[in-house]
């Protein structure tokens, strides 16, 4: 699977930087024989210098090729130079294992190459080996490291377990990141949450605080099991962001008391039916 996505990162860094290409094949291959350290502390150094901070230029069949490779997996986003570190992570062959140079590699970074060394996660060699350094990324108070492991990263799907899963999405409501982009969002929606995401709802409405519409994603297909029908139809006659993210969370939950509360906005339930309004089109045209 590694192999894979080096190539494919491979490929990428050496189409847009045809002119260091050569210099890009060697350093991968001293990487992948020689396995010294230094080595690959060098080439991490170097590698900003000869290909430049620009963002990683990738076609729709990239971008599904990387799914394919490892389903979840999307770049979209990268720069040049970090799909070049990555890809060189994934070349090395250490004496020691990953995690050990990994975790050292963690502890000396700066911010944008703390980005850069989370986007990798679930490409790297037993990423399961790498629960403490994740738990260290979740805790910065940097949004935009914190969301280099949450946003457009299947590492959470694949390797927490529902307690660190759940700490995440709320973890992610309080500094304000969007949920749409968590990977797997939908498959890992579970009971617990939807308790945990309905108590934020009420505490914050409670301090007179607006409740971010995504929130009901998850709480909708449990309504029924935590009694979310009473919140649910508070939303819907809230904003019209509000009033959408409340439609769709009824349709999930289809039950007779949902249904009843779709009959009082038939117009909204309309523009899910035609395709118009979805969870990653949340803002909604209102009917004429």
């Amino acid at each position: 699977m590694s192999v894979t996505s080096l190539a494919l990162l491979r490929e990428w860094v050496c189409r847009q930087s045809p002119e260091h290409a050569h210099w890009l094949a060697e350093q991968y291959a001293l990487l992948s024989q020689v396995g010294n350290e230094k080595d690959l502390h060098l080439f991490l150094g170097l590698v900003v210098r000869r290909v430049g901070k620009q963002d990683l230029t990738l076609t729709s069949q990239d971008l599904a090729m990387a799914n394919q490779t490892y389903p979840g997996w999307n770049p979209d986003g990268w720069s040049l130079d970090g799909a070049a570190r990555v890809a060189a992570l994934l070349a090395f062959k250490g004496s020691r294992p990953f995690s050990a140079t990994f975790q050292d590699l963690v502890r000396t970074a700066d911010a944008r190459e703390l980005i850069t060394l989370y986007r990798g996660l679930a490409l790297y060699p037993r990423p399961e080996s790498l629960t403490f350094e994740v738990g260290e990324g979740l805790r910065s108070n940097m949004r935009a490291v914190f969301e280099s492991i949450v946003h457009r990263n299947p590492y959470p799907r694949d390797h927490f377990d529902d307690h660190r899963w759940n700490h995440m999405v709320l973890k992610a409501l309080f500094v304000g990141s969007r949920l749409s982009p968590i990977v797997g969002f939908d498959d890992r929606a579970n009971l617990e949450l939807a308790r945990i995401l309905l108590d934020y709802a009420q505490e914050r409405w409670a301090a007179g605080r607006e409740v971010s519409p995504e929130l009901w994603r998850c709480v909708g297909p449990f309504a029924e099991q935590v009694s979310a029908y009473g919140a649910l139809q508070r939303a819907l006659s809230g904003t019209p962001i509000e009033r959408g993210a409340a439609t769709l969370a009824l349709i999930a939950a289809d039950t007779s008391s949902a249904r009843d509360l779709l009959q009082t906005v038939p117009d909204i339930t309309a523009l899910v039916a035609d395709g118009r309004l979805d969870w990653n089109h949340l803002p909604l045209k209102e009917a004429a």
